[in-house]
C-alpha cells in the first residue's frame, strides 16, 4: 500500500481495521459507504481469524489494516496472507492524529478499530504497505531487532563500567575507558577489577591475561596501566564493592559483545542471500549494517510512489514554513523514521571518500552550508539513487538518475 489512492483503484469492498492485542483484537469492518459489516472482539487465534476473514470475503475484496504488523499482530497478518487477503499498516502516530478528527474523547479498542478502518476507507494515503511474506527479510528483521537490542545493551554496560572505574581510579578510566571494545581489556577487568588486583598481576600477568584476545595491545598497555596506577596512592572508599560490580559488568559486556559478533556474521550471511543486498551494497558508503537497516525498514521500496515520498518518510525532505509576510523559508524536518534517517546520514558521511559524493558535498559547503547540513543534502540526493536502485533492482551506477539540486534539503 502506498500513498496513492490504491484502495479505490483496487476496488476493495471491505475495510477491516484491527486494533491488535495480546489475547484478543477488536475487528471493525466497513464497506465503501462506511456501513459496519462487523464490529466485535476477535480472539488472537488462527481459527477465529480465519472464520472472520473468510466471512468478510463473501462481500468482495477485503483489505485488512493493522496498527502493529509485528509481534501481537503477526498472526493476524499471516492468516490474512494465507487466505490471499491484502494487508496494510496504519502507523500509530497517524492513527492518533486521525482519531482526533472523530467525535468523542474516549479511547477504546472498538473506537480505535473503527478509526483504523475508516482511515483506510477515506484516507488511503495514510497507510503503509506490509511487505510480502519474504522469509529472508522476515528473518533479517527479527535478527536486526535483536542486534539493536544488543547494541543498546552494550552502550548501557559500557557506560556503567566506565562509571565504576571513574569512581575507583579516574586515571585508569581515562586509559581503559576508550578501549572497552577490546576483548583483552574486558578479560583484564574481569580478572583484576581493582587497582590492587592489577598491581598484584604485574606487567607480565597483565600481558598474559590480555594476550589471547588483544595481542597487539598486550605489548604496550600493561606498562601504561602500571604508570596510571602509580599516579594515585589513595584508596577510594567502596573500592572493593566497586570491584565486584566491575567484574560482573565486564563479564556481561564481554558476553554481549561476543554474541553480537556472532550475530553479525549470521546477519551478513543471511543478507547476502537476499536479492537486493548486492544492489544496495554496490553504492559507495553503504555497508553491511546500513544496507540491513534500509532493507528491513524500506524493503523493496514499493511502499513509496516516488523518491520524494521515501525522503519525506526518512525526514530528509525540507519543511516549508510560510505565514503571511513575517515567516518564510524552509527548515529541517524533525519528523520521519529516525532510524532510517540516521542510516542514510551515516551512509552519506561514509561516502565522502567517493569522488562524486565528495564533489557534491564540497559544492554545498561552498554555498555556505555547514557540515551537517551539507551531509543532509547529500543524503537526500543519495535517497533518489537508492530509490531508483531498489525500483529497478540494479546496482549503483554513476549515471543513476538523480537531480543534484532539484531536491534541496533544509539547512
Amino acid at each position: 500500500m502506498s500513498g496513492s489512492d490504491k484502495t479505490r483503484d483496487h476496488g476493495f469492498a471491505v475495510f477491516c481495521g484491527l486494533d491488535v492485542g495480546k489475547s484478543a483484537h477488536h475487528a471493525c469492518a466497513l464497506d465503501p459507504t462506511g456501513q459496519r459489516l462487523h464490529d466485535k472482539a476477535l480472539p488472537n487465534d488462527e481459527t477465529a481469524l480465519t472464520e472472520v476473514f473468510q466471512r468478510l470475503a463473501t462481500n468482495g475484496r477485503v483489505l485488512v489494516i493493522v496498527d502493529q504488523p509485528a509481534s501481537i499482530g503477526a498472526l493476524a497478518v499471516a492468516v490474512a496472507r494465507s487466505l490471499g487477503i491484502e494487508v496494510a499498516y496504519l502507523p500509530g502516530l497517524a492513527m492518533r492524529r486521525i482519531a482526533d478528527l472523530h467525535p468523542g474523547q474516549g479511547k477504546t479498542d472498538a473506537r480505535d478499530a473503527y478509526v483504523i478502518a475508516d482511515a483506510a476507507r477515506t484516507m488511503p494515503h495514510t497507510l503503509r504497505r506490509v511487505g510480502t511474506d519474504d522469509e529472508i527479510l522476515a528473518e533479517l528483521t527479527v535478527l536486526a531487532g535483536y542486534d539493536d537490542d544488543l547494541a543498546a545493551q552494550t552502550t548501557r554496560l559500557t557506560n556503567r563500567l566506565r562509571d565504576a572505574l571513574l569512581h575507583v581510579h579516574p586515571a585508569l578510566e581515562r586509559l581503559l575507558g576508550p578501549r572497552m571494545d577490546r576483548g583483552g581489556v574486558l578479560d583484564l577487568l574481569a580478572a583484576a577489577p581493582t587497582p590492587d588486583g592489577l598491581r598484584q598481576l604485574g606487567e607480565d600477568g597483565i600481558t598474559a591475561v590480555m594476550r589471547s584476545r588483544s595481542p597487539r595491545l598486550a605489548k604496550t598497555l600493561p606498562r601504561q596501566i602500571l604508570a596510571a596506577l602509580d599516579a594515585q596512592t589513595v584508596v577510594v572508599p567502596g573500592t572493593v564493592a566497586f570491584g565486584r560490580v566491575i567484574v560482573g559488568v565486564a563479564t556481561q559486556l564481554r558476553e554481549v559483545r561476543t554474541e553480537r559478533d556472532t550475530l553479525a556474521a549470521e546477519l551478513e550471511t543471511r543478507l547476502e542471500a537476499h536479492p537486493l543486498a548486492e544492489v544496495l551494497t554496490s553504492m559507495p558508503g553503504l555497508g553491511f549494517r546500513t544496507a540491513l537497516k534500509i532493507l528491513t525498514i524500506v524493503g523493496d521500496g514499493a511502499a513509496f510512489p516516488t523518491a520524494g515520498h521515501l525522503a519525506a518518510y526518512a525526514g530528509l525532505a525540507p519543511v516549508t514554513r510560510r505565514s503571511g509576510t513575517s515567516i518564510k523559508g524552509e527548515t529541517r524536518s524533525q519528523r520521519g523514521n529516525h532510524a532510517l534517517k540516521s542510516a542514510l546520514f551515516l551512509s552519506a558521511f561514509a561516502s565522502l571518500a567517493d569522488p562524486t559524493s565528495r564533489a557534491y558535498y564540497d559544492r554545498k559547503r561552498a554555498q555556505g552550508k555547514r557540515h551537517n547540513a551539507a551531509l543532509i543534502c547529500l543524503a537526500r540526493r543519495r535517497t533518489d539513487v537508492i530509490y531508483a536502485m531498489l525500483r529497478d533492482r540494479k546496482p549503483y551506477q554513476l549515471s543513476a538518475p538523480a537531480e543534484p539540486d532539484s531536491h534541496p534539503a533544509a539547512a
